[in-house]
């Protein structure tokens, strides 16, 4: 099973907003370090929550210092921007990482909708955008000229340069936040990203996925293969016992879920919000299993083991959980890799034994 960290840093503060981006840039390098998988990026927009914004941006600064990580995006909020750029950029990504790179799409904030306004998008739009966008992106890396006259843009295109340094082209993979989403995905035969779910749900969710591929017609091989390049996303809070994870990191959880609340409601105050399907959603829930995996290192492992049983590949994992001190997550980062992550023979593991 393959291990990461997800910088995801929550900035209160914007006085204190170039200090949590380079706590964020040790973050990555610790995680480096320590033999990580990945090293993934989220992008947020206006309300400090993942205080860096432009991913790209962070993505250069660490191709050049990550010696064994790969990065990866999810997602890259697809509906504000250009395909074109996107392409080009991850072009160039992709040789700065020699092919160590996944570019993670999706439809943009499903709750957030000053990330829409901000961009002048209309969030009704987000879903084509992002179709479009990924079938204009493709082409750019694996054709030469060619033109585009689709819902959004209009185009003729000369051939991309830099061509991508992976063959085709950089690997894609897109976020997936519902049952809909994912038999799509299935059904296309595409692994997926998982949001934030309970184990019940996971698993409930995963066997509809390999259901959905069977019955398709795709073979136990495929579906085998799908699972492993799909990753699932959890909170992570290690201490030395489970009574000292659940002092420390419950709060800090719950303070994180609380305050990514606070500007949306505010917007949806005004009556300016994005209707969704209303939910009890997992990731506001510290219960065990649920959007939190906390407690000594032999408890997480084993609530990890649950997990791996389902055949998926990775775990993207978010370490510093909102207010939480750099420190205190660089602890619990350094305890998960060299006491978790051993135990599934993590490609990381000889890494971190070596350091």
């Amino acid at each position: 099973m393959k291990f990461s960290t997800f910088l995801f840093p929550d900035s209160r503060d914007p006085a204190r907003d170039g200090e949590v981006i380079d706590e964020t840039l040790r973050e990555a390098l610790l995680a480096d370090r320590l033999g990580a998988d990945f090293v993934w990026l989220a992008e947020h927009h206006f309300d400090g929550i993942s205080v860096y914004a432009d991913p790209m941006v962070l993505a250069g600064a660490l191709a050049a210092r990550l010696q064994h990580a790969a990065l990866g995006f999810a997602v890259i909020q697809t509906a504000l921007h250009h395909p074109i750029r996107l392409a080009e950029q991850m072009a160039l990504l992709d040789h700065l990482m020699q092919g160590r790179l996944v570019v993670g799409l999706g439809r943009g904030s499903s709750y957030n909708i000053y990330d829409y306004l901000g961009f002048g998008i209309d969030h009704n739009e987000a879903q084509g955008r992002l179709d479009e966008a990924e079938e204009i992106m493709l082409r750019a890396w694996t054709e030469g000229e060619f033109s585009h006259a689709g819902r959004f843009w209009q185009l003729q295109v000369p051939t991309l340069r830099p061509r991508p340094f992976s063959k085709p082209h950089p690997a894609v993979i897109r976020g997936s936040s519902g049952d809909a989403s994912l038999v799509e995905l299935a059904r296309q035969g595409k692994p997926f990203m998982m949001n934030v779910q309970s184990l019940e749900t996971t698993a409930r969710r995963i066997d509809l996925y390999r259901r959905t591929m069977r019955e398709t017609g795709f073979g136990e091989a495929e579906v085998a293969a799908n699972l492993e390049a799909s990753w699932v996303w959890r909170n992570f809070y290690v201490a030395d016992s489970d009574t000292e994870a659940e002092r420390v990191g419950v709060p800090a959880f719950e303070t994180m879920t609380q305050m990514r609340a606070l500007m949306r409601n505010a917007y949806a105050e005004r009556g300016q919000r994005i209707v969704v399907p209303q939910h009890d959603l997992p990731g506001a829930r510290a219960t065990r299993g649920e959007g939190l995996i906390h407690g000594s290192p032999a408890r997480v492992a084993e609530d990890i083991a649950k997990l791996d049983r389902l055949g998926i590949g990775g775990i993207i994992g978010t370490f510093r959980l909102g207010p939480m001190p750099h420190q205190m997550a660089a602890a619990s980062l350094d305890l998960f890799f060299e006491k978790v992550a051993p135990a599934f023979g993590a490609a990381g593991a000889a890494v971190a034994a070596e350091s």
